[in-house]
């Protein structure tokens, strides 16, 4: 059963300007799973799951209205994410928080379909909006499997509900460990119309879960 739907984000037009005074950091385990051979596999909404993904729990740090804010236009949410100079297209599903405040990602059959987070910017509009995807699980290679090829200056597009294609450039990737996986720089807010895609990568732990997270950078043409 795929997670549970969140209200969709508003428009963050009017949020651009709006930084959280505090912004919690917390670590990150983004769209991961367990290596193919590993014997044991956590479940994708467990609290100690590697699937599990943890980010600001408070509404500021997610980019979304303060209280007291005035409702704004929403926009049409994602429906599918193409990166056609590594070869991959996807659907999305929509990702919102697991009840221990980590995000959700696709569960391990889902593991060829990406998923937007709901906490997040609809992608074209102003703010940082992740998707999120599997690198590998159990089942086999997954959506994101050679995201680790994409180079800078490469193209992104994200096409709406309504048919409508946003296309975003490719500024930079990054590797980092999960213990100091980079929140602020990710979740938080910003003025630009930015792209973040996240997985897994890195060498793999004693249980078989891989230890970094690969973070790819994009904004809007």
């Amino acid at each position: 059963m795929p997670p549970a739907r969140l209200p969709r984000p508003a428009r963050l037009a009017r949020l651009g300007l709006v930084v959280p005074a505090v912004l919690i950091v917390l670590t990150v385990l983004a769209g991961c799973s367990s290596a193919p051979d590993t014997a044991a596999h956590a479940s994708a909404n467990s609290p100690n799951s590697p699937n599990s993904v943890s980010s600001p729990s408070s509404s500021a740090a997610a980019g979304a209205p303060s209280p007291g804010a005035p409702a704004a236009e929403q926009s049409a949410p994602p429906a599918e994410v193409a990166i056609p100079s590594i070869g991959i297209t996807s659907s999305l599903m929509e990702l919102g928080l697991n009840a221990d405040g980590t995000v959700e990602v696709p569960p391990a059959e889902k593991g060829m379909t990406a998923g937007w987070y709901t906490g997040g910017a609809v992608p074209g509009d102003v703010g940082a909006a992740v998707i999120i995807g599997h690198n590998d699980t159990h089942l086999g290679k997954a959506v994101f499997h050679d995201l680790r090829k994409i180079v800078k200056g490469a193209e992104i597009t994200v096409t709406d509900d309504q048919g409508e294609a946003a296309h975003f450039t490719v500024t930079g990737k990054e590797s980092v460990s999960k213990t100091a996986f980079p929140t602020a720089k990710v979740y938080g807010p910003t003025g630009d119309r930015a792209l973040r895609l996240i997985t897994c990568d890195g060498d793999f732990d004693a249980q078989g879960h891989p230890v970094n997270n690969l973070i790819v950078y994009a904004t809007l043409n």
